[in-house]
């Protein structure tokens, strides 16, 4: 799951809603800072919250224990999603907000 070398993309609601060095981000951490280190499902779940007005990403998934906090140095906007996921079907891998998953 989330190899880095399949095609990488994010929904439209996404890239609406969060700045593209947020979205960067995020495929950057499954590659440095989850790949390897965690078993990873084919979705990953990411809270973005608001800590002391900077963002801060909570990974998780389903019927797994671990989360992991990831301070990030942009600043937070109450209108981010609170929520998002990255989803992987084999060959191509999206961020995406709950709401679009079918």
């Amino acid at each position: 799951m989330f190899n880095a070398q399949h095609a990488r993309f994010a929904t439209f609601s996404v890239v609406q809603t969060l700045p593209g060095e947020i979205i960067d981000r995020v495929w950057q951490l499954i590659d440095t800072d989850l790949n390897g280190v965690v078993p990873l499902s084919n979705i990953l779940k990411f809270n973005v919250e608001n800590h002391n007005g900077r963002v801060t990403l909570l990974f998780s998934q389903a019927d797994d224990a671990t989360q992991i906090g990831f301070d990030l140095p942009f600043p937070y906007d109450r209108d981010y999603p609170d929520e998002i996921l990255a989803y992987d079907d084999g060959e191509n891998q999206t961020i995406l907000l709950p709401n679009e998953v079918e």
